[in-house]
């Protein structure tokens, strides 16, 4: 194997922004990151810590990162979002990603989760057939709305 997977550090927020810039880039977003190592270390370490994050480290790099946070259901009860799996590009292939995936599955699983959520763009084959083959669903029938920062501002300021 030759990495290891451990709880994400302070000392790692700027890997992690490199990881999740190198991620938007993958997703033909390359200037949508907006968040900043800053924003990282108040959001993940203050007093109430909105994520956490484990980190595949090989050769005292860090080669990847799961970041996820609670959520709550109506229906269900205590969730997990999945907000990002990452692997440097040059690093897939490896068992990196699974690994993540199974650290996070294994943290929802002791925290008594009753689902873990995750979004995945349509033409990403290659995670699609991995979650598939973990026994994960891919919902079809449902879709993903988003108000951005800009349109919250248009939305109340005009109503």
């Amino acid at each position: 194997m030759g990495f290891i997977i451990r709880k994400g550090k302070f000392p790692d927020i700027s890997q992690v922004l490199n990881l999740i810039k190198e991620l938007a880039a993958f997703e033909k977003e390359p200037d949508a990151v907006m968040v900043t190592e800053n924003d990282l270390i108040r959001d993940g370490f203050g007093k109430k810590p909105l994520f956490k994050f484990y980190v595949a480290e090989l050769e005292g790099v860090v080669v990847g990162m799961a970041l996820f946070y609670p959520r709550y259901s109506t229906w269900k009860g205590k969730t997990i979002h999945l907000e990002d799996l990452i692997v440097k590009q040059n690093k897939r292939g490896l068992g990196i990603g699974k690994a993540l995936y199974k650290q996070v599955m294994r943290y929802a699983y002791k925290k008594k989760a009753k689902r873990v959520e995750w979004v995945v763009l349509d033409w990403n084959k290659t995670a699609l057939d991995f979650y598939k083959s973990t026994g994960a669903t891919i919902l079809t029938d449902w879709h993903l709305a988003q108000m951005d920062e800009k349109a919250l501002n248009i939305f109340i300021n005009k109503n």
